[in-house]
């Protein structure tokens, strides 16, 4: 019977698949180094979400076979030392598709609309600040989407087909013959130069970390809005407050962050023309569901001797057993 280390609480359908394989569940008491170290020394497998598994985790779990990214992102686990101690490393990109795509168009209509602004406006009174704080209609509009991955893909088909916006596209090695006709691929400066929307659907990697930055906002309209539900990493947050307070853009609508939580003086918490939410884009009811799902499927394979579905490193041992 092989245990599994779940450090926070995933829906219960991860939970019955492998319960279902007939492996042993053990939920964890804490996400700390060294509470992570301690927990997964006795396990097979850790489903994992936010917590971080660093090398010292994983040499510390003598007996884990992979970990499987309750998510699409991998950020938070040492991929290069997986790979030296022949331990497999999933996510489930599938999963997050549709919901995070149906966000980052509720972001874009959020932005346009003023709605949450007008929204605490309201509250605190002041009816009448419409007129002085109008919106903007979307049909016709730019929306330029930086990474063409399954999630930009699937913004883009919303945007076009749903909201009539003309939709560009950086998407570094594809080809215009590659994407659908309703997407026109661009070089870095023009997506910022021509968009009235910038929406970010990069993953955390060394090359995207603070690829964004002064550069871009100097580039966009004045008009344009930055929508981040991809990582707040990839931002270089204090040039994006900077450029929010100079006038350079119009606005962002901001999911994730440098730091995480956010620190309570953070501008970006603060700023009229900022909408920000928590690290919230997937957390649906039937995105949770199929996250932790899929994870759970992923376990079970590498667990009964075969590769995962969704590997995103390749480990060293798995050549040579």
């Amino acid at each position: 019977m092989a245990k599994i280390l779940i450090p926070q609480a995933v829906a219960e359908e991860g939970v019955r698949e492998l319960l279902s394989a007939g492996h042993e569940i053990k939920m964890g008491t804490g996400v700390t180094e060294e509470e992570l170290m301690k927990e997964a020394a006795d396990c097979d497998a850790i489903l994992l979400r936010t917590a971080v598994v660093s090398a010292k985790v994983l040499e510390a779990g003598k007996r884990l076979k992979i970990v499987a990214r309750h998510g699409a992102g991998y950020n938070n686990v040492d991929i290069r030392a997986a790979e030296e101690l022949g331990i497999w490393v999933t996510n489930t990109p599938d999963a997050t598709t549709n919901s995070v795509a149906e966000y980052t168009i509720a972001a874009i209509l959020s932005a346009s609309k003023r709605i949450l602004e007008m929204n605490r406006a309201l509250k605190a009174g002041d009816f009448f600040y419409k007129n002085t704080h109008k919106g903007m209609d979307l049909a016709g509009k730019t929306l330029a989407i930086i990474g063409l991955g399954r999630i930009g893909q699937a913004v883009a088909k919303k945007a076009h087909f749903g909201l009539d916006m003309k939709v560009i596209a950086f998407a570094h090695g594809r080809k215009q013959e590659e994407v659908p006709e309703y997407i026109r691929l661009v070089d870095w400066e023009t997506a910022f130069v021509e968009a009235d929307f910038v929406s970010l659907h990069v993953p955390l990697r060394d090359s995207t970390r603070g690829f964004i930055g002064q550069p871009e906002f100097e580039r966009m309209k004045k008009t344009a809005y930055l929508i981040n539900c991809a990582r707040g990493e990839v931002v270089r947050e204090k040039e994006l407050i900077a450029a929010l307070e100079n006038g350079q853009i119009a606005g962002a609508f901001c999911d994730v962050f440098e730091q995480e939580p956010p620190a309570a003086e953070n501008p970006l918490l603060s700023m009229e023309q900022v909408t920000a939410t928590p690290h919230m884009a997937s957390n649906t009811e039937e995105c949770m569901a199929a996250m932790a799902y899929q994870a759970a499927v992923q376990i079970n394979r590498v667990l009964a001797g075969l590769e995962p579905d969704w590997p995103v490193n390749c480990p060293k041992r798995s050549l040579t057993e």
